[in-house]
């Protein structure tokens, strides 16, 4: 007979204890934080330390669970927050500083990093750039037309899963609001507007269950019109003057 899995807690300070003795303290974070786990649900932990030579990303099984550990200081932490989370618009990481349980209890370190990462929220993302709505508005374009007459239903699907998360970032970050994917960006949606969730979600089931486009295409449409609209003609991406090496074969010679 099987002995029950350690609590959540209680796997997170024996993960603690065994494999990172010499951190600060680590925070419990994810969907056991937030009551919305499953049994396949991973434990997310961000480990602090007082000083690390890097940051880095580790995945593992520990007392029954699927563990990702996320391992850091004070000033790889900050400069995730600032360098990589700000600019891509997702808060991932600064969510998990924010809503995790301190194991074994609350340092220092992890009070000062729950402030900070509050603040980077409260901040928002970067502004996009009108280069970067540009890019977006061209891109979902392209997705769209390839919904209006798709060549089969598999296409129309395939299509449908980038459109879906593409529609979804651009709605936040054109109004300057942290971005979601996956899974959450349903979630997101419905803290933000519950009425919008709900004709995103209408209007995506539509088209994966029933394979009808009309209402993705009429969503997209009015997402992006604030902002121009849809955008193929005249779109145009310079690459950088360096991005050229020179052919090295025998036929190819250039005075």
């Amino acid at each position: 007979m099987n002995s029950p899995r350690l609590s959540p807690q209680q796997a997170a300070y024996s993960f603690f204890a065994s494999h990172h003795p010499k951190a600060d303290c680590v925070l419990l974070a994810g969907s056991f934080v937030r009551g919305e786990a499953t049994q396949y649900s991973d434990l997310d932990l961000v480990v602090l330390y007082p000083e690390l030579p890097q940051a880095y990303r580790e995945s593992l099984i520990w007392e029954g669970y699927p563990v990702e550990s996320f391992v850091h200081d004070a000033q790889t932490l900050h400069y995730f927050f600032e360098k990589m989370d700000r600019p891509t618009g997702f808060p991932s990481l600064m969510q998990m500083v924010v809503e995790g349980i301190e194991v074994p209890k609350p340092t220092i370190i992890s009070m000062a990093m729950k402030i900070l990462a509050r603040q980077v929220i409260e901040a928002g993302p970067e502004a996009l750039t009108e280069d970067d709505l540009r890019g977006r508005r061209y891109r979902i374009t392209d997705l769209v037309d390839d919904i209006r007459a798709p060549r089969s239903a598999a296409e129309l699907r395939a299509t449908g899963v980038q459109l879906h998360d593409a529609l979804a970032d651009f709605y936040f970050r054109s109004q300057g609001l942290w971005s979601a994917r996956g899974k959450t960006i349903i979630r997101k949606l419905r803290a933000h507007s519950p009425e919008f969730c709900a004709r995103f979600e209408a209007a995506f089931e539509a088209l994966f269950v029933a394979g009808e486009a009309r209402l993705v295409i009429e969503l997209s449409e009015e997402v992006m019109g604030p902002y121009g609209g849809v955008l193929f003609a005249e779109y145009r991406l310079e690459a950088p003057a360096e991005f050229r090496i020179e052919p090295q074969l025998p036929f190819f010679e250039r005075d």
